[in-house]
């Protein structure tokens, strides 16, 4: 059996779980530029067209901000993690030796 554990600690689960949605979003970007062309293309004319092309580019910005700043703050928290000592367990008097 491999020594690796079994289950990751929470910020290492986090930050993994934010890469797979920041690996998606490009897929999800595409799919919500063309799927209401190919569904209705006469209702997307060229006004409802651009409001449509313009207003989900302006969501993905956002969303790329924000997968970003998440990103930021889980890689460090995931440094703090591997960084701090174990605290000791309850009932154990921190400074005893």
């Amino acid at each position: 059996m491999s020594d690796r554990p079994l289950f990751l600690e929470r910020a290492s689960f986090r930050r993994r779980r934010l890469g797979d949605a920041a690996r998606v979003l490009p897929v999800l970007a595409m799919l919500a530029m063309l799927l209401p062309v190919w569904w209705v293309p006469a209702s997307l004319s060229y006004a409802a067209g651009a409001v449509w092309i313009f207003g989900t580019w302006a969501v993905l910005i956002l969303a790329v901000w924000l997968l970003h700043r998440a990103l930021l703050r889980s890689e460090a928290a995931t440094l703090r993690a591997s960084q701090d000592p174990a605290p000791p367990a309850s009932g154990q008097d921190p400074d005893a030796v």
